[in-house]
C-alpha cells in the first residue's frame, strides 16, 4: 500500500502541509491589496503588503525546499523557490509573490486530497475490547484486558468481541472468525472449541479459559504485523516527480543560457518565473480531486489519491477468496439422499427442523428450500444439545442433523469431499447428505478473464486464509492457476512482498486478516465496508461488495492518469514556449507570471474533466 508515512518520498511534515492555504490567501490579498495601493495615492506603501508575504509565506516556503534539497530531494518545486529568491534579489517582488501563490496554491489542493493519516492501529484499537469479564465462582467482575493472565475464566457476552485466544469451557454459540481466518461461515462453538481473538460472538453468552496473553493472542499479532510493515514501505515515483526530473533541468538550462548570453539576470527570472512547474503543481491535484469525488459518487472511497496514479502501473493482481471472489455466505451446493429416498421430500423434513435452529448453516438449508418452492412442515418436538446436532420429531418420524464424527459406525456413508457437510439421519438410517460451499460471485469468472485484455495485468493470484482445497475448488471456477489457501497474515505479507520485488501489485481484499497485505501492496483495495481495520489498511475502500466496481476502480484510475498528463504535458509545453519568448526578452518577469497564470487555466479547465466521467464507467462483466 502507498502510504502516507513513506511512500511520498518527499513528503513535507504535518504543519507545512496545514499552512498551504493560508499562505495562498495571503498571497492572494498581497497581490490584490498591493495592486489597489499601486493605483491610489498611497502608491509608496504598495511594496509593503508583498514583503509581509515574503516574511509570512516565502519564508516557510522556501524553507521547506532547502530542507528537501540538502535530502538531495531535488521536484520540480524547485524552480519555484529559486524564482521566488530571484525576485527578491531583483526587486520584482509582485512576480515573487504570484510564484508564491502558484506554489503554496498547488501544495494547498495536494493537501487536500491527499489522503488522512493512516489510523490502522487506532482502528485496530476500537475494534478491540480493553476490557473483559473474568468470573470468580458465579460472578462476574470487570477488568482491564492488560489484566488478564493465562487460565482465566472469561465471559464472552452476545455480540462482543473475544478478548484473548481461549478454549471454550462452558455454553454453545457460533462465532464470526471470517475477518481473521478467512473461513467463510459462522463457526459453532461448544465446549471444547477453540476461540479466537477479534471473531465476534453470535447469540449466546459463552465462558472460555485464556489460553493466552492479550499481548500473544492472534488478533494483537495481526496488529503487530500492520505496524511493523508501516515502517518499511518502498517508495514510489508520483507522476509529478517523474515529468519533473526533466524538466526542471531544462528550464534551468533554459534560464542560465539567457542570462548569460544577454548579460541580463532578470531574463533569467523570466524564464524560471514562466517556467514553474505549475501544470504539475496545481494542473495534477485538480485532476486527482476530480477523480477522487467521481469515484465517492459511485461509491468507492479513495483514500490515498496515489493510489489513483500508481493502479495504471500494476501488472500483478492478488486477490483474497472469502468475500472478495465470493458472497462469503454459504449455500446448499448439493444433496445426496439415502437408497429408496426423495430428495424434496427429505430437503422439506430437513427445513423443517432448521427453521428452530440457530446453527451457522440453518439459513442456507431455508434459503434452498425457500427456492425450490418446499412447503415447511409441523415439528412436533425439537432438541439442539451442544456438541450433538439439531433433532426432532416432524410428521411421525425422528430426524437428526449431525455431523460424520456422530454418525454411528453401522451406517454407510458416502466419500467425504471439499466444504461443509451435515449428515441427516432418518429412524438410525441415513436420510441425506448435504454439502455447503461458499459460492463465487456471479462476475468473478468474467472479472478475472477480462483483466488480461482490458488492464495488462499479467498474474492474478488468490491468497486466501481458507483451506486449501477449499480455494483450488475456488479458483477452478473462476478460471485462476495461480492459488495458495491456509495461509496466515504473515504468510500472505511475505507473499506480496516477494511479488512486489518483481512488479507493482494490486491487492484486494476484505477481512481483518487482509490489512497486512492491503497496507504492503503497491495498491490496496477493501472490498465492502466490513471491518474499519481493512478499510484503515486499503488506499480504497470500495463499498458495495463488487468486482465490477473494482473493474470501475480501475478505469477510474487510467482516465484520470491520462488526464493528468495532458494537462501537465500540455501545459509544460506552452510553458516551454514561454520560456523561449522570455529568454528572448520578449516578456518581462511580471508579464511571464500573468502568462503563466493563463497556462495554469487552461491545464486546470482540463484536469477538471476528470470530475465529469460518463454515468457507466466500465466493462460489462457476464
Amino acid at each position: 500500500m502507498v502510504t502516507q508515512q513513506t511512500n511520498l518520498s518527499s513528503k513535507p511534515p504535518h504543519w507545512y502541509l496545514s499552512t498551504q492555504g493560508l499562505i495562498a490567501i495571503l498571497a492572494t490579498s498581497s497581490i490584490i491589496i498591493s495592486i489597489v495601493l499601486g493605483l491610489s495615492s498611497w502608491k509608496v506603501y504598495s511594496e509593503y503588503p508583498l514583503y509581509l508575504c515574503y516574511i509570512l509565506g516565502g519564508v516557510p516556503l522556501v524553507y521547506e525546499l532547502v530542507r528537501k534539497a540538502l535530502k538531495r530531494e531535488f521536484g520540480s518545486d524547485l524552480l519555484a523557490g529559486i524564482s521566488i529568491i530571484t525576485s527578491l534579489l531583483l526587486d520584482e517582488h509582485l512576480a515573487g509573490v504570484f510564484v508564491i501563490l502558484m506554489l503554496s496554491g498547488g501544495e494547498a489542493l495536494e493537501a487536500y486530497a491527499l489522503r488522512r493519516a493512516s489510523s490502522v492501529l487506532d482502528a485496530l484499537s476500537k475494534h478491540m475490547p480493553h476490557e473483559a469479564f473474568r468470573r470468580k465462582g458465579q460472578i462476574a467482575q470487570r477488568i482491564s484486558l492488560s489484566d488478564v493472565v493465562i487460565s482465566d475464566i472469561l465471559e464472552v457476552r452476545p455480540h462482543e468481541t473475544c478478548p484473548v485466544d481461549g478454549i471454550v469451557i462452558e455454553g454453545h454459540s457460533s462465532m464470526d472468525e471470517s475477518y481473521l481466518t478467512g473461513e467463510p461461515y459462522q463457526i459453532s462453538k461448544v465446549p471444547g472449541s477453540n476461540v479466537l481473538s477479534g471473531a465476534i460472538n453470535g447469540e449466546s453468552l459463552i465462558v472460555i479459559q485464556a489460553t493466552a496473553l492479550p499481548v500473544d493472542s492472534r488478533y494483537q499479532k495481526i496488529a503487530q504485523v500492520i505496524e511493523a510493515q508501516a515502517s518499511k514501505q518502498v517508495p514510489m515515483k508520483r507522476l509529478g516527480d517523474t515529468l519533473g526530473a526533466w524538466y526542471t533541468p531544462l528550464a534551468m538550462a533554459i534560464a542560465i543560457s539567457a542570462w548569460i548570453i544577454s548579460g541580463d539576470p532578470k531574463r533569467f527570472l523570466a524564464v524560471l518565473v514562466v517556467a514553474t512547474p505549475c501544470p504539475l503543481l496545481i494542473a495534477i491535484p485538480v485532476a486527482l480531486i476530480g477523480a477522487i469525488s467521481s469515484a465517492a459518487a459511485r461509491g468507492i472511497i479513495i483514500k490515498n489519491p496515489a493510489a489513483l496514479e500508481f493502479l495504471s502501473k500494476c501488472r500483478t493482481m492478488i486477490l483474497d477468496k472469502t468475500g472478495t471472489l465470493t458472497y462469503g455466505k454459504p449455500i446448499l451446493t448439493e444433496i445426496e439422499v439415502g437408497a429408496d429416498k426423495n430428495e424434496a421430500e427429505a430437503l422439506a423434513l430437513i427445513a423443517s427442523l432448521e427453521t428452530y435452529s440457530k446453527h451457522p448453516l440453518a439459513q442456507a438449508v431455508l434459503k434452498a428450500a425457500k427456492e425450490r418452492n418446499i412447503t415447511i412442515r409441523s415439528v412436533v418436538s425439537i432438541s439442539e444439545k451442544p456438541g450433538q446436532g439439531l433433532s426432532g420429531i416432524c410428521e411421525g418420524r425422528n430426524i437428526t442433523v449431525t455431523g460424520r464424527s456422530k454418525v454411528p459406525s453401522h451406517i454407510a456413508l458416502p466419500p467425504q469431499k471439499g466444504g461443509l457437510e451435515c449428515i441427516v439421519l432418518e429412524d438410525d438410517q441415513l436420510l441425506a447428505l448435504l454439502r455447503f460451499r461458499d459460492a463465487p460471485r456471479k462476475e468473478s469468472k468474467a472479472f478475472v478473464e477480462h483483466l488480461y485484455i482490458h488492464h495488462q495485468i499479467n498474474k492474478v493470484r488468490i491468497l486466501s486464509g481458507d483451506r486449501t482445497a477449499e480455494v483450488e475448488h475456488l479458483a477452478k471456477l473462476v478460471g485462476i492457476s495461480d492459488v495458495l489457501g491456509s495461509l496466515s497474515p504473515e504468510e500472505k505479507l511475505a507473499h506480496i512482498e516477494s511479488e512486489i520485488a518483481l512488479a507493482p501489485v494490486v491487492y484486494v481484499g476484505d477481512g481483518i486478516n487482509d490489512a497486512p497485505a492491503l497496507q504492503a501492496s503497491t495498491v490496496g483495495v477493501a472490498i465492502g465496508a466490513n471491518s474499519d481495520i481493512t478499510s484503515e489498511s486499503a488506499d480504497v475502500v470500495v463499498l458495495e461488495p463488487s468486482l465490477e466496481k473494482v473493474d470501475e476502480l480501475l478505469h477510474l484510475s487510467r482516465r484520470f492518469r491520462r488526464i493528468a498528463l495532458e494537462s501537465a504535458v500540455g501545459g509544460m509545453v506552452l510553458s516551454c514556449l514561454g520560456m523561449g519568448l522570455a529568454a528572448f526578452g520578449l516578456l518581462t518577469p511580471l508579464m511571464g507570471a500573468i502568462a503563466q497564470e493563463g497556462i495554469d487555466i487552461v491545464a486546470v479547465v482540463n484536469a477538471l474533466r476528470t470530475s465529469f466521467a460518463a454515468k457507466t464507467i466500465r466493462d460489462e462483466l457476464q
